[in-house]
């Protein structure tokens, strides 16, 4: 069987898509009913029938960032991109790759450039019994996914952010979390989601880490982002993940992590390694 989280992390209709180009580079990928649009601003867009590109005249990075920052006001203004996040990153396709040009994080699924998250997984291992993990609920405001269950820790990695630090940053907020605590977490798998949502495109690379809780710690949410946190069997969350209560991007994190312990069978997980990256190293 293929789980729900694994066919929507590839639910994505290229045709309902015109790719967005910077100078030669495929950044993105602009859903067709959104195109018309961007035709008011014919110095900073050159559209035809196959795609959208950032105007070749639009040079350097600041120039392109400048330009954006226009249209993705004036887009948020309109409703068009909901969901401020007051945050900046970058438009690249890898993750060490030079920044093609700067935008408001809300703006990257209408664009549907590549983002970059990192989840963890928050093992509680015991010496009578089998090992459970905590796991989040997302609070109702959330801009996406509110109320889903979610990893203990996850959060997107802005531009001037590497992964350890963003997840030391995340682990405090989301989860009271020590820095020291958060520094023993050991990288997992790396995976890509690619998927239509009603915001636009989710393109992203997630980073996944594991850390060892001790018996005695509970997570406790600093930022409002959280809900609840809940210590739950790997049965249980199994069946979570089977019924699409976890965020797609949660249900592949934990799904990692229980391949890796060796907690469930592959062959419950049909079609996730074609998601994932060889291990981290």
């Amino acid at each position: 069987m293929t789980l729900p989280a694994i066919i929507a992390a590839r639910r994505f209709d290229v045709a309902a898509h015109a790719p967005f180009f910077i100078a030669d580079e495929r950044v993105g990928w602009i859903r067709r009913f959104d195109v018309d649009a961007l035709r008011r601003w014919p110095s900073i867009f050159a559209i035809d029938d196959e795609s959208v590109r950032l105007h070749p005249s639009l040079e350097t990075v600041e120039a392109r960032t400048e330009a954006l920052r226009e249209v993705i006001a004036t887009l948020h203004a309109e409703g068009k991109i909901p969901g401020w996040r007051d945050e900046t990153y970058a438009i690249r396709n890898h993750f060490d790759a030079p920044p093609l040009a700067f935008i408001e994080r809300a703006a990257s699924r209408f664009f549907g450039t590549m983002t970059y998250a990192v989840h963890l997984n928050g093992i509680v291992k015991y010496r009578d019994k089998a090992p459970q993990l905590w796991i989040a609920r997302r609070s109702d405001t959330k801009a996406t996914d509110p109320g889903m269950l979610d990893n203990v820790v996850a959060g997107g990695i802005g531009w001037g952010f590497e992964v350890m630090p963003t997840l030391v940053k995340e682990c405090w907020e989301e989860a009271g979390m020590s820095a020291e605590l958060a520094s023993t977490a050991t990288a997992g798998g790396t995976f890509h989601v690619l998927q239509s949502l009603p915001e636009g495109t989710q393109a992203e690379q997630i980073f996944v880490y594991d850390v060892s809780l001790p018996p005695d710690f509970a997570p406790r949410n600093q930022d409002g982002e959280v809900g609840e946190h809940r210590l739950a069997r790997i049965e249980d969350i199994a069946r979570w993940i089977e019924e699409g209560a976890l965020t797609v991007d949660a249900s592949l994190a934990t799904l990692d992590c229980m391949l890796r312990h060796q907690w469930i069978d592959e062959d419950a997980c049909e079609g996730i390694a074609a998601l994932f990256d060889p291990p981290q190293t």
